[in-house]
């Protein structure tokens, strides 16, 4: 029986990193897709660990080839997918008349195109195997605000484009769901705090503990509690979930 095959793109860390690891206990291959190779290898040798293939794809999807080329790696290295997992793309959180063209252009290449493209060349393997597709959009989507308009505007239509897919899924048998995650603590939220701090005459530790208290949350997540939200919905128990969007915050969004 062929393994089966999941491709996880901004897995070079973070929440991707996370899920390509997760993913190692339910595939028998991950495939590796982001535009640092040595953070790729890094991850490749603990999906390997873990007991799955891994195939390491260094390329920047913002690119208009790189999805094809995506597929095509894949599809020669295990002959199916089936899994598409869309976490590529870090917005920069500018104000809204402070961004650039250039720097709103390319927030919308990597994560909107860059998705859109990968998800398009994948759906005929994905449609024979009856596949699934999440991508990642974020609780900016919900409230945008004038220093996050990018990202705001960039995850709605994330949700927009996931509902899109998903209609078409279900006639072809493609599973489509998309994820807001909320406050996580990536390497960039840490280096933004790091930041951040001094400025406002804190310690990190200190700033670490102010935004939950005053956002109203439990703590802050982990990437690994995004990581096994994603595997849920490429699960068979998740199957009848599709045209979703799961939101996991720690109760920062308060509206129904």
């Amino acid at each position: 029986m062929s393994k089966s095959v999941a491709i996880v793109t901004g897995a070079s860390q973070g929440i991707g990193s996370s899920t390509a690891l997760r993913l190692a206990r339910d595939f028998g291959a991950v495939v590796l897709v982001a535009r640092s190779r040595d953070k790729l290898e890094q991850t490749a040798a603990a999906v390997r660990e873990a007991g799955a293939e891994a195939l390491v794809i260094d390329l920047d999807l913002s690119e208009r080839s790189s999805a094809k080329q995506v597929v095509e790696q894949t599809l020669a290295a295990f002959g199916r997918i089936d899994a598409l997992l869309n976490i590529a793309g870090a917005v920069p959180q500018i104000d809204l008349f402070e961004m650039t063209d250039e720097q709103w252009d390319a927030g919308m290449a990597l994560k909107l195109h860059g998705a859109r493209r990968l998800t398009v060349e994948a759906w005929p393997a994905l449609k024979a195997s009856k596949g699934s597709v999440v991508l990642i959009s974020g609780n900016s989507a919900v409230f945008p605000k004038a220093p996050y308009a990018a990202v705001g505007t960039i995850n709605a239509a994330i949700i927009a484009l996931a509902k899109a897919f998903s209609d078409r899924g279900i006639a072809d048998g493609v599973q489509v769901n998309s994820v807001l995650p909320g406050a996580v603590m990536t390497g960039r939220r840490r280096s933004y705090l790091e930041h951040w701090a001094p400025l406002h005459h804190m310690t990190v530790e200190e700033a670490t503990e102010k935004f939950p208290r005053e956002a109203g949350i439990t703590r802050y997540g982990e990437p690994e509690d995004i990581a096994g939200l994603m595997a849920f919905l490429v699960s068979p128990p998740a199957r009848w979930m599709t045209g979703a969007t799961i939101r996991m915050d720690g109760g920062e969004v308060k509206s129904i």
